[in-house]
């Protein structure tokens, strides 16, 4: 039986145009003084113009030739951009202070830490003094910034009312990736590896009561990226990139229990954990590719295609979504159904060079930077409102 190719197609995104002014603060937006801003229908079916003018005469004839009618999902909406001129090279990680209404990046290659409104996504402030800042993250109760610098090698603590410096921690080489552990006020930071350069690296755990170091473990591999900690336990899941494989450490020992094998020559980078399902989400590089591992055991139960060149991945464990930004400049956006069952739900426009992002589920929003990278385009943050 014949069947309509439209029915599984995947259109590209058109863009509906409207009115836009620009603010000296950068913020683009088609509606005077609101924060919603120049708005996209993006996704990987119709337009909502082009749905509204085929679904209909789509479902009747689907229904007679006995192809079901595929409905299109568009579960990031555009709300606006703030371009950044005058930066080059690479954006690293967000963090937010929702209390606060702010948003904070790491301006890697710029060497500063840059401020926004979290509602508005308007640029307020600029921090500069670092070497190559990384990771970052905010301590509510205490109003404190923690972000890692590479270059320099060392955690910065900074007050959260004026961003001065309160405190430090030294001895982390290359310090770069960093997982918070808040139950237990400790932080643990990648360090070593092919930048510093060593043939090795390290996981060093920080003490935030002291700002002390705890202690350390070495790992034999001079590529360490994402890791992830797991709550009800005291494992934590590193990727060895090129190892090709994830490592389990015990993190109360500092100790490598066991070492999993990913199954293929991609460069796994980004993690995120989805402990319920015990499903460790694993994004690679070279080829653009989602893995799902059990956690038990290191098994890969699926594995996807996904957005090239990401350097970051956000778990919507509300929504059962995950999102993987691309350098190429497409958002994949997947549905997991069940622990071991994920589809494709929407490929995103975004910009190339937009590849680490930030999730904030209490207000439904969604963050991307854009770096300017080996293009020399225009660094921008996007804000996508997230659809139900």
């Amino acid at each position: 039986m014949l069947c309509i190719e439209h029915c599984n197609a995947s259109l590209e995104s058109e863009r509906v145009p409207t009115r836009q002014r620009q603010r000296s603060d950068g913020w683009r937006s088609g509606f005077n003084g609101l924060e919603q801003a120049r708005w996209h229908l993006t996704g990987t079916t119709e337009s909502l113009a082009r749905k509204a003018l085929v679904a209909g005469p789509l479902l009747a004839l689907s229904v007679l030739l006995g192809c079901p009618a595929q409905a299109a999902t568009v579960p990031l909406k555009r709300l606006g951009e703030t371009a950044l001129p005058g930066f080059s090279g690479d954006f690293d990680h967000f963090a937010v202070d929702e209390t606060g209404n702010r948003l904070f990046l790491a301006g890697e290659d710029h060497k500063t830490l840059e401020v926004f409104d979290l509602k508005t996504g308007r640029r307020l402030k600029s921090i500069d003094g670092f070497g190559a800042p990384h990771a970052i993250f905010y301590l509510a109760e205490s109003d404190r910034i923690l972000v890692t610098d590479g270059d320099v090698g060392i955690l910065r603590v900074l007050r959260g009312k004026d961003y001065s410096e309160e405190s430090r921690v030294e001895g982390l080489a290359g310090a770069d990736s960093a997982r918070l552990d808040e139950n237990n006020r400790t932080l643990y930071i990648v360090t070593g590896g092919k930048d510093v350069p060593l043939d090795h690296s390290f996981v060093v755990a920080v003490d935030l009561h002291t700002n002390k170091k705890l202690g350390e473990i070495r790992i034999e591999s001079n590529h360490v990226e994402g890791l992830a900690l797991e709550k009800s336990g005291p494992r934590m899941f590193v990727n060895l990139t090129d190892k090709h494989a994830v490592a389990v450490i015990d993190r109360k020992k500092m100790k490598e229990t066991e070492r999993w094998p990913i199954g293929s020559e991609a460069d796994n980078s980004p993690m995120a954990f989805d402990e319920t399902h015990k499903r460790l989400l694993i994004v690679c590089r070279k080829p653009g590719t989602l893995l799902v591992m059990n956690s038990d055991d290191g098994k890969i139960v699926a594995r996807m295609p996904a957005a090239e060149r990401s350097d970051d991945i956000a778990f919507d464990a509300a929504r059962g979504r995950i999102y993987v930004p691309g350098g190429d400049g497409w958002i994949f956006v997947f549905k997991q159904n069940a622990a071991d069952e994920y589809e494709l739900l929407a490929r995103v426009e975004s910009a190339p060079g937009a590849k680490t992002c930030l999730l904030v589920p209490g207000i439904s929003r969604f963050f991307v930077a854009v770096s300017p990278g080996d293009t020399k385009a225009e660094a921008k943050m996007f804000m996508y409102q997230v659809e139900p």
